[in-house]
């Protein structure tokens, strides 16, 4: 089969589009034909070796696939699955017996392997995963708005609904909001009646954002956007900042929070490190919460809400297959307005 692999870490010319072996599945897996695989940071991060990410090489990423499958293991159920059934390959593995698994944190399992990060991921012709992590696509999906959902909206609920518990009326504020997951962010808030300002480096960028339902808009290159969410909210403050940024903007966005204010993140695509006022944060009591991926138990209400078209995944540009490299510099250069994908 042909996939976009790497051989050593580094810059995208690493990248390579090469001839690589099918998997062989195993009783209980099942050989998928990608369709459509959603670009995230992290498959940057993991190509480059950045951000403490790691994968053994040599490796395919691509973390968010969709397809049809293609081979059954022989142990894998013929009523519950046929051959050229579409389906949404779960983004990893689990033991589903430790602590956080049991407890419903299985998205924190130690043992936890991500497609396209710990295990080889979609951007090949085919993929390899256990049967067991298998979500049927609804018809009313293309594989395109498949692919382009789950990590996105799982991610943006995970932060907001169960971290960072939003309520009706809250003011949120929705960073880099032509990202995948800032276009996701702000649609969860507005779903749960919340006030959203969010920003973003171009006006047409921010143009996009207030069609898809935020209240106020800052044009983060040409204003320091903590000066305006104070303006904005009459020297308030925010409710919950949305911050998936990191270094560049972790100041800003603890200063724009509001006493008690929530600050809930999930990245650090400009840098790992932030400088944090340690008397700002005891003397405004604000909380500081981790986010990382989504649950299995969150997964299919918000796959649910994708499948109603309540919750509109949106597609910025698709490259084919072969052009994995082209896709991933097109991110990295920041041009793009919600999902980028690769289609084959």
């Amino acid at each position: 089969m042909k996939a976009a692999i790497f051989y050593k870490r580094g810059g995208i010319e690493n990248l390579r589009f090469d001839e690589v072996p099918t998997p062989k599945v195993g009783a209980h897996d099942v050989l998928v034909k990608m369709r459509a695989c959603g670009l995230n940071h992290l498959d940057i991060f993991t190509r480059e070796g950045s951000h403490g990410v790691h994968a053994p090489l040599p490796h395919i990423g691509g973390l968010e696939t969709v397809g049809e499958i293609a081979e059954l293991g022989k142990d894998v159920s013929r009523e519950a699955w046929k051959i050229r059934d579409r389906v949404l390959v779960g983004s990893a593995i689990t033991c589903g017996k430790c602590e956080y698994c049991t407890s419903g944190n299985d998205n924190i399992c130690p043992k936890r392997k991500v497609f396209g990060v710990n295990v080889w991921g979609g951007f090949a012709e085919y993929i390899k995963v256990p049967a067991s992590i298998l979500v049927g696509v609804p018809d009313s999906l293309s594989f395109v708005q498949a692919a382009a959902s789950p990590s996105a909206f799982g991610t943006a609920w995970h932060m907001l609904i169960t971290r960072a518990k939003i309520q009706p009326g809250e003011w949120v504020l929705v960073l880099a909001a032509g990202s995948s997951v800032g276009v996701a962010g702000i649609q969860v808030a507005k779903h749960f009646g919340c006030k959203v300002i969010a920003t973003a480096s171009t006006d047409e960028k921010l143009a996009k954002a207030k069609e898809i339902g935020a209240d106020y808009l800052v044009n983060y290159t040409q204003k320091n956007f903590a000066h305006e969410v104070l303006h904005i909210t009459e020297n308030r403050g925010v409710d919950v900042v949305f911050e998936h940024v990191g270094t560049s903007t972790w100041e800003k966005s603890i200063a724009s929070l509001r006493p008690t204010g929530r600050l809930v993140t999930c990245g650090s695509t400009t840098g790992r490190w932030g400088n944090t006022d340690v008397w700002s944060t005891f003397f405004k009591q604000i909380s500081i919460l981790g986010s990382y991926g989504w649950t299995a138990k969150e997964f299919f209400p918000v796959w649910d809400l994708i499948g109603k078209s309540v919750f509109h995944p949106i597609i910025d540009r698709t490259f084919p297959l072969a052009e994995t490299a082209t896709a991933q510099q097109y991110i990295m250069d920041r041009k793009q307005f919600g999902k980028v994908l690769v289609v084959d």
